[in-house]
């Protein structure tokens, strides 16, 4: 009903610019995409479920999976700082070995323990075992948002300096939708840093 005969002669995307400009980006929300996200740090996504209005997550659980075999995310330029790469190594080696001793003491001493029993026991033991894995732990998310709160995303996100996992997440992000929807998000852009990470730009329609 914003085009045709009666209405400005504009095209979808000067429509949109149109809303984005003006601020009536509740009309984005309708827009919606669900992304799996992978190889990333449960720091990451500690940060990414904080985004409540406009996003839906379902994420990998450490209750149900075992994570004998679990890799971790090395964070981006610590081999750069004399000694912090080591004593990164050091602690993730730790608790990866705690982890696995306290799965290891899960032994069915009576085999007339009930298989809900078992299961029961094996869940207390993996949420006892979690508790020592690191934020560095790789883990899987699907995420559903629209493009309202995406576009907050990348403005309150994208840009951050200091956290290389999150600007590498987010520019991944907006170029999957800049290729699918450009015109929703034409006012950004993702430029390479000093570091050699990407850093999401946002430049206002004017």
């Amino acid at each position: 009903m914003s085009f045709g005969s009666r209405q400005s002669a504009k095209s979808n995307a000067e429509y949109i610019q149109n809303l984005i400009r003006n601020g009536h980006e509740s009309v984005l929300e309708h827009a919606v995409w669900s992304f799996a996200i992978a190889g990333v740090s449960r720091a990451f996504t500690h940060q990414l479920v904080r985004h409540r209005v406009g996003f839906a997550f379902s994420q990998l659980s450490q209750q149900y999976h075992d994570e004998s075999d679990a890799r971790f995310v090395r964070p981006a330029g610590i081999e750069r700082v004399p000694g912090a790469a080591t004593a990164w190594e050091k602690a993730i080696k730790e608790a990866s070995s705690a982890y696995k001793m306290i799965l290891k003491s899960f032994e069915i001493a009576d085999e007339a323990t009930s298989l809900r029993s078992q299961k029961e026991m094996m869940r207390a033991l993996r949420s006892a075992a979690r508790s020592v894995l690191p934020n560095a732990t790789e883990t899987a998310i699907i995420v559903t948002a629209n493009a309202r709160a995406l576009r907050h995303f990348f403005k309150l996100r994208g840009g951050i300096v200091g956290d290389a996992e999150m600007r590498c997440v987010a520019a991944a992000l907006l170029e999957l939708l800049r290729s699918e929807a450009p015109a929703l998000f034409l006012d950004f852009s993702i430029e390479e840093q000093i570091d050699g990470l990407p850093l999401v730009i946002h430049n206002p329609i004017t």
